[in-house]
């Protein structure tokens, strides 16, 4: 599972700034993804699963806002080029990535 080390990597970012919360689906329901972002001081925006035995309070009014980021991501792989990753160099696919989303906000 690679959600801590990115949850890591984004805490030592931020060097200090706080993080107000951290949206996911279901899928990262665990209790030491949850204990990790209550540890930055953060709330964690995650429906619970099922099999949860202690249930969590959910803000269901910010989680809806996780559509938004989803769909943004599903009209940037309309893209052809981002979606295959023709770009090999890292700066030259950051830059046609930037030019798609500049162009979605503008559309």
């Amino acid at each position: 599972m690679q959600a801590l080390p990115l949850l890591r990597e984004i805490a030592t970012r931020t060097q200090g700034e706080p993080i107000g919360s951290v949206t996911a689906d279901k899928g990262y329901d665990a209790a030491s993804i949850v204990a990790f972002i209550e540890s930055l001081d953060a709330t964690a925006v995650i429906p619970q699963l099922s099999s949860r035995k202690e249930p969590r309070p959910v803000d269901w009014a910010h989680y809806k806002n996780r559509n938004l980021v989803e769909r943004f991501f599903c009209r940037l792989k309309q893209f052809r080029r981002i979606a295959t990753r023709y770009d090999k160099l890292e700066a030259r696919f950051a830059s046609f990535l930037h030019l798609a989303a500049a162009y979605l906000w503008l559309a």
